[in-house]
C-alpha cells in the first residue's frame, strides 16, 4: 500500500469501492436536488482515452515534467468512477471528484493566441474534407503534427493551465485534478470538439475557406440557371409558350 492509496483527510484509507459507492450515493443525491450531473463511468480500458483526440490529450499533458510525477496519481480515481461529474465550458472545466469526502475543483485554460490559430488555420487550409473528418481524426498525418505540435498545436502548455480545488492536499496538483484532467481525455473520445471550446476557437474554422468557396461556386451556378427568360426558351427552340 502506498501513500496514494490514502486520501486527504488524515491520511484516512478508503478504498476504490467505497469511493464508488460514496460517489454514487452523492450523483444519486444531487439528481434529486435537479442538478445536471455529468459523471465518468468507470471502465478498465488500459488506456484512458480511445480515440486521435482523446489519446492527443493524454499524452500531450504526459509529456511535460510538470506533471509527469502528478497525474497518474488521478488514473486510478478517473478509472475507478470517482470523477463523479465534469462539465466543459468555454476555456473552464468544473468537477466533482469523490474521495474521503466530495471534492470541488475547477480548471481554467487560456485561450489559444490568435497568432498561433491563424497559424495553424493557414497550415490546414485545403487540407481538411470535412467536420465529420476532423472530428473523427481521420486526417493526414501532416495535419495531425500541426494541431498536436507541442509549442504550436491546439493544446495548451502547463503554464496557460490554472486549477483550484478544495481538497487539503498540499501539492500544486492533486490526485482529484490529476482524475479530472484524464476525464477531458475520456470526454474528448465522445465530444473532440469541446477540446476547441476549452480553447475558445471555433473548429468550423479550419474548413470555413473551403465551404466559402463552395458556396460561392454553387451561387454562380445557380444563377446562371435563372438567367435563361422564357421567352428566350422559346426563341432558340423555335416554338411559342404559354404565359403560364
Amino acid at each position: 500500500m502506498s501513500w496514494n492509496d490514502f486520501d486527504d483527510n488524515e491520511y484516512e484509507y478508503v478504498s476504490a469501492a467505497e469511493r464508488r459507492r460514496r460517489a454514487l450515493q452523492k450523483i444519486e443525491q444531487l439528481r434529486v436536488e435537479g442538478e445536471d450531473i455529468q459523471p465518468i463511468e468507470p471502465f478498465k480500458t488500459r488506456g484512458i482515452a480511445k480515440s486521435f483526440w482523446g489519446r492527443s490529450w493524454c499524452r500531450h499533458l504526459e509529456k511535460f515534467s510538470d506533471y509527469e510525477n502528478r497525474l497518474p496519481r488521478g488514473r486510478t480515481y478517473v478509472r475507478n468512477g470517482s470523477v463523479c461529474h465534469l462539465r466543459i465550458e468555454p476555456e473552464t472545466a468544473k468537477a466533482m471528484v469523490a474521495g474521503s469526502e466530495m471534492y470541488e475543483l475547477s480548471i481554467h485554460i487560456e485561450p489559444l493566441a490568435p497568432e498561433k490559430w491563424d497559424a495553424i488555420k493557414n497550415e490546414c487550409k485545403g487540407k481538411i474534407g470535412s467536420l465529420i473528418e476532423l472530428l473523427q481524426g481521420k486526417i493526414s498525418d501532416e495535419i495531425m503534427e500541426t494541431v498536436t505540435d507541442r509549442d504550436t498545436g491546439l493544446f495548451p502548455h502547463p503554464s496557460e493551465i490554472h486549477f483550484n480545488c478544495n481538497c487539503p492536499d498540499w501539492a500544486d496538483m492533486c490526485k482529484h485534478v490529476a482524475a479530472a484532467m484524464y476525464g477531458i481525455g475520456v470526454r474528448l473520445d465522445s465530444e473532440p470538439e469541446l477540446l476547441f471550446k476549452l480553447r475558445g476557437v471555433h473548429h468550423e474554422e479550419l474548413i470555413a475557406v473551403d465551404t466559402a468557396i463552395d458556396d460561392l461556386t454553387a451561387g454562380k451556378r445557380s444563377r446562371r440557371r435563372r438567367t435563361l427568360k422564357t421567352e428566350d426558351i422559346g426563341n432558340v427552340f423555335g416554338i411559342e409558350l404559354d404565359e403560364e
